[in-house]
C-alpha cells in the first residue's frame, strides 16, 4: 500500500502548494489584516491548504515517513511556479533553480536524520520553557523585520512563522505519540496549546506573504519548520541526531545547497497585485502674455484747438 500513500501525499502536496499561492496573492493585494476575511479566495486557499495537510496525515497511515516526507518537501517546487501563474507570468529560471536547490538540500538533510521509535515524553516545565524560547525567537524576528525591507523582511518573518509551525508539530507529536490508544490523554493543557500556536503560525505566515517575496517566504518556512522540529525532538524528546562522522560532509553539502537556493530566491523581485498609482496631473503652467511690440502700439492722439 506504499504507492497509495505516495499518491495521497502527492495530492496533499499539490493542494498545500496551491492553497499557499492563493493566500499569498490575496495577502499581497489586501495586506496582512483582518480585512482578509472578506476575500473569498483567501478562504479557499486556507481550506485547500488545510485539506492538503490532512491528506499528508492520511498518507502517513499508508506509507512510511521516508516515502512521504520527500513528497511533502517537494511542495516548494510546486508552490513557486503556481504563485507565478497567479500573477499571469511564467516562472523565472532563478525561481525554478532556487526552489529545486532548497527542496533537494532540505530533503537531503532530513534523510540524514536516523530513524527512531521513541515514545515522546515532555514535562510541564520543559514545555513552558520551549514555548518561552519560541516566543522569544518570534518576537526577535518581528522586531528585526520592522527595521529591514524587501527579501530580508520576508525571510525574517518566515523564520518566525517557521519556528511557530515547528512548535505546533512538536506538541502534536507529543500528544499524538503519547496517546498509545488512550484517548483520555488528550485531556491535557498541551491539547489546548496546539490551536493557539496554530493561529499564531497562520498570522505570522500571512505577514511574511504580505511582503511580496513568495519564494523566499515559503522556502523560509519549509526550511525552518523541519530543522526546528528535529532540534526540538532531539533536545526535548530524546530523539537521535546524525552524529556519525560519515554524515558530516553530506550534511554540510546539503546545508550549502539549501542556503544557496534560499539566497537565489531572495534576489528575485517581489510580486504585486495592486495597480500602480496614477501619475499626478501636471502642474498648471502660468500663462505668459506675448511680448508687446512698442512700435506697433497705438500712439495717443493730440487734439489741437484754436484759441483765437
Amino acid at each position: 500500500m506504499t504507492w497509495v500513500g505516495m499518491l495521497i501525499a502527492l495530492a496533499g502536496a499539490l493542494g498545500y502548494a496551491l492553497g499557499a499561492a492563493l493566500q499569498q496573492y490575496e495577502v499581497v493585494a489586501e495586506g496582512a489584516s483582518l480585512s482578509l476575511v472578506r476575500r473569498p479566495r483567501w478562504w479557499v486557499g486556507g481550506v485547500i491548504s488545510f485539506t492538503g495537510a490532512c491528506l499528508h496525515a492520511v498518507a502517513l497511515s499508508f506509507a512510511p515517513l521516508v516515502a512521504v516526507q520527500p513528497i511533502s518537501v517537494a511542495t516548494l517546487v510546486f508552490a513557486v511556479p503556481l504563485a507565478a501563474f497567479m500573477y499571469g507570468r511564467r516562472p523565472y529560471r532563478a525561481e525554478i533553480i532556487g526552489s529545486i536547490a532548497v527542496a533537494v538540500g532540505l530533503l537531503w538533510l532530513m534523510l540524514l536524520v536516523p530513524a527512531h521509535d521513541v515514545t515522546p515524553r515532555l514535562g510541564d516545565g520543559a514545555a513552558l520553557a520551549f514555548i518561552a524560547v519560541i516566543g522569544a525567537v518570534t518576537l526577535a524576528t518581528q522586531l528585526f523585520a520592522g527595521r529591514v525591507h524587501g527579501a530580508n523582511k520576508a525571510l525574517l518573518l518566515s523564520v518566525g512563522a517557521g519556528v511557530m509551525t515547528a512548535s505546533v508539530s512538536t506538541f502534536v507529536r507529543v500528544v499524538g505519540g503519547g496517546m498509545q490508544g488512550d484517548w483520555g490523554r488528550l485531556i491535557h493543557w498541551f491539547s489546548l496549546v496546539v490551536p493557539v500556536l496554530l493561529i499564531c503560525a497562520v498570522v505570522l505566515l500571512q505577514r511574511s506573504y504580505a511582503v511580496g517575496y513568495f519564494g523566499i517566504a515559503y522556502a523560509g518556512v519549509q526550511v525552518i519548520d523541519p530543522i526546528t522540529s528535529v532540534l526540538a525532538g532531539a533536545i526535548l524528546l530524546g530523539e537521535p541526531l546524525p552524529t556519525s562522522p560519515s554524515t558530516a560532509v553530506p550534511a554540510l553539502l546539503a546545508a550549502a545547497l539549501t542556503i544557496g537556493g534560499t539566497i537565489t530566491l531572495g534576489r528575485l523581485a517581489p510580486d504585486h497585485t495592486a495597480k500602480p498609482a496614477a501619475a499626478p496631473p501636471p502642474a498648471e503652467q502660468a500663462v505668459t502674455p506675448p511680448p508687446v511690440d512698442a512700435s506697433a502700439a497705438p500712439r495717443p492722439s493730440t487734439a489741437t484747438s484754436d484759441l483765437g
